[in-house]
């Protein structure tokens, strides 16, 4: 390999989804404030709001997370359309 070109800081890192509190360690160089500590290790630590233990895509369950009524909306305004798609 070639010498000087990777990063100084490459060490492993946990990240942790904030929505299921699911936390992994892989190596990385993201810079963070925070540490936790797991099984008796210090590791830095990332808080993601969604990785892929959580992502709809990836787990197949469909989940609407709504707090303003944007998709009542938009459902409520093309209503009328989805229900012509369906005939």
């Amino acid at each position: 390999m070639k010498q000087g070109i990777h990063p100084e800081n490459y060490r492993l890192v946990a990240f942790t989804d904030m929505s299921n509190n699911e936390t992994f360690i892989v190596r990385s160089t993201a810079a963070t404030k925070d540490t936790i500590e797991i099984d008796g290790v210090t590791y830095p630590q990332v808080k993601l709001e969604i990785s892929s233990s959580s992502h709809p895509f990836y787990t197949g369950k469909m989940k609407l997370v709504d707090t303003a009524g944007r998709v009542d909306k938009f459902m409520n305004r093309y209503q009328k359309h989805f229900e012509n798609r369906k005939k």
